[in-house]
């Protein structure tokens, strides 16, 4: 029978909300009160989340499964949390285990009773490399997720040279054209929100910086343009760059792309 909440299962529902996720996951985990009051409130500001199997164990015995799940939080900053889920409950019963460190995993795991060790057992490779592919999958993964729309509080404040020095400093070939930035020409107030910011490694095994701003403008005849501006150093020689796009999705297949030349 198929588990609902295992994350590689067909019938976990890929709509959840990140909010309704972790709710649920600290929810079941028998030792949720052993987590730092510290990370269960940086918790609180997740935006978006990914779950992968790390490492799974089955025997006559002893099932066992180690799942990742990484958070994009609000301040740009991401956090992983490690779910051991084993069948040595009273009558077989399934146990659900939570911890910050992959080591104080590991060590919850090794200390569940084997048994005979008839069976078989997927572990994932300790290696670097592995490692690095892992991270850039759950970011383009999380970057694909998008994130929650956060109230705006609109500033007149010199906003369209504002969208005229946005539009100047764009590098990229494909950023907004002149119908646009003539639309812009009647922006008299903007409200800008950074949507995106993390390090991950490129090419040369480097890291590069990403940030993603969302520049919001009200223009006089009521209407709203936005510009979403992609901030990075993926550069050949690291320096900063500003690319600018009409779209959200546009900005984070921009980043995303860029996060995978290696």
């Amino acid at each position: 029978m198929n588990d609902p909440h295992d994350p590689q299962d067909p019938s976990h529902d890929p709509y959840e909300t990140t909010d309704t996720q972790v709710e649920r996951l600290l929810g079941r985990a028998l030792n949720s009160f052993d987590l730092p009051d510290s990370t269960v409130e940086r918790l609180a500001s997740a935006l978006a989340h990914s779950s992968t199997l790390h490492s799974s164990h089955h025997s006559a015995s002893l099932h066992r499964t180690t799942y990742r799940h990484t958070y994009l939080l609000a301040d740009g900053t991401a956090l992983s949390l490690w779910e051991l889920v084993h069948n040595s409950g009273r009558d077989g019963a399934e146990q659900h285990e939570l911890y910050v460190e992959e080591s104080e995993a590991r060590l919850a795991a090794s200390r569940l009773p084997a048994g005979p060790s008839l069976g078989w057992s997927v572990e994932r490779a300790d290696d670097a490399a592995a490692d690095e592919d892992d991270d850039l999958e759950v970011l383009s993964a999380l970057l694909a997720r998008p994130i929650p729309a956060q109230p705006r509080m609109y500033v007149p404040d010199n906003s369209a040279d504002h969208a005229r020095r946005v539009l100047r400093r764009a590098e990229n070939a494909d950023r907004p054209g002149e119908p646009t930035a003539r639309r812009l020409r009647l922006a008299f107030a903007h409200h800008i929100t950074q949507a995106f910011g993390r390090q991950c490694a490129v090419e040369g095994g480097r890291d590069a910086g990403f940030t993603l701003y969302e520049h919001q403008f009200l223009l006089l005849d009521g209407s709203e343009v936005s510009l979403w501006e992609v901030e990075h150093t993926a550069t050949p020689d690291g320096r900063h760059m500003c690319e600018v796009y009409e779209g959200e999705r546009a900005a984070r297949e921009a980043m995303e792309h860029r996060s995978r030349v290696r």
